[in-house]
């Protein structure tokens, strides 16, 4: 979560990685955690920060797709079932297989 005016909002890991490399020029060094996340992000983001936003946007229009939902998709980029259906394992969200097939075919299409 990014503090934007004292309101958390959720990130991707493509923006993370932008906040701290912008920090890391204005300071020179990154604290410890921050080398660390940033060392994450490097490592995991998948998208750039603008594909990520786009495909956040996209499925934040389907209606059984929560905001925070559409962040956890963007940053894993599942390209299974399986893997969609891991992401919702705690969560009391049921994704019928059409909303499953959907989602997967609009990951596919910034991933590639």
């Amino acid at each position: 979560m990014a503090e934007q005016d004292n309101i958390a909002r959720p990130v991707t890991l493509a923006e993370v990685k932008n906040i701290l490399k912008n920090i890391e020029k204005d300071r020179k060094e990154l604290l410890y955690e921050q080398k660390i996340a940033l060392e994450h992000a490097n490592k995991f983001a998948k998208l750039s920060e603008k594909k990520a936003k786009d495909l956040i946007k996209e499925l934040s229009q389907m209606n059984s797709i929560h905001e925070i939902h559409a962040y956890k998709i963007a940053d894993i980029l599942p390209k299974t079932q399986d893997d969609l259906k891991t992401i919702f394992a705690k969560e009391r969200v049921t994704l019928s297989d059409n909303d499953c097939k959907k989602i997967l075919e609009i990951v596919a299409k910034y991933s590639e």
